[in-house]
């Protein structure tokens, strides 16, 4: 068995292909959400063939995507937020099973922060943005990161960053809050900036599509008194030139390998 063909300089394929790789969910907005976001990419890189996959529930997964696809190149984009097991493990597993197939393929970034080397995190300033631009038009004097949450400390600690970098930007006291496993709820964290001082508690979604995490984090916010509380990223430009910076990045650092 070869390994999976890096993206290289030169290809008989008239149109790259970028899969933009999604959690899934039970949830039929979530694949929605993803669908809307991959029509994004597409109107605004036509030169790419554009397609969505899932790692659960919904289909198409992604080695069936890259099957599709014939003699051509790929970027794998992951839509996560973190690097836990779905980046670290499940998606190099992918990169492995397409060892047969004809496409050439790369594993682009995930879109969150991530340890550039060990004391350092990298917030993507396109990421940053979206959060704020989602943050609803009203007046608030603290802002709490409303994550899924996972199991992973490490990626625990990316989501910490970013809460502490979207608090600097807006210029306001900022706390992280998850959905699940460990850590505070989204009205825990509200009712901690309260107790510090806060009268009026916004809350940034860290999610790129709704479900039930989200649902779980809005309505706990909207209980203890926050102000506002954003939607998923969903769609959003910033959104879009991130996927479009990290497919550039990840063809470059294969194209270098090559």
């Amino acid at each position: 068995m070869r390994s999976a063909r890096l993206i290289g300089a030169s290809t008989s394929s008239p149109l790259p292909a970028v899969v933009l790789v999604a959690h899934g969910s039970r949830d039929p907005r979530a694949a929605a959400s993803t669908e809307a976001l991959a029509r994004a990419v597409r109107r605004a890189r036509p030169e790419w063939l554009v397609r969505a996959a899932y790692l659960d529930h919904a289909g198409p997964r992604p080695l069936e995507v890259l099957g599709s696809l014939g003699a051509r190149r790929a970027v794998l984009v992951p839509l996560l937020l973190t690097e836990a097991y779905h980046g670290r493990v499940d998606l190099p597993a992918v990169l492995a099973e397409a060892a047969d197939l004809p496409v050439e393929v790369a594993l682009a970034e995930v879109l969150g922060p991530r340890r550039a080397e060990p004391g350092r995190v990298r917030m993507p300033r396109l990421l940053l943005e979206a959060l704020v631009r989602r943050l609803p038009d009203a007046e608030f004097d603290a802002v709490v990161l409303a994550a899924a949450g996972t199991r992973d400390a490490v990626a625990r600690g990316t989501v910490g960053y970013a809460a502490a970098a979207l608090g600097a930007r807006l210029g306001v006291p900022s706390a992280v809050s998850y959905s699940s496993g460990v850590g505070p709820r989204a009205g825990d964290a509200v009712h901690v900036l309260r107790d510090g001082g806060a009268r009026r508690v916004a809350v940034a979604g860290y999610f790129l599509a709704p479900g039930q995490l989200y649902d779980l984090a809005a309505g706990s916010a909207r209980e203890a008194g926050a102000v506002s509380v954003a939607e998923p990223l969903g769609d959003v430009p910033e959104l879009v030139g991130l996927i479009s910076a990290r497919v550039a990045a990840a063809g470059a650092r294969m194209a270098v390998a090559a």
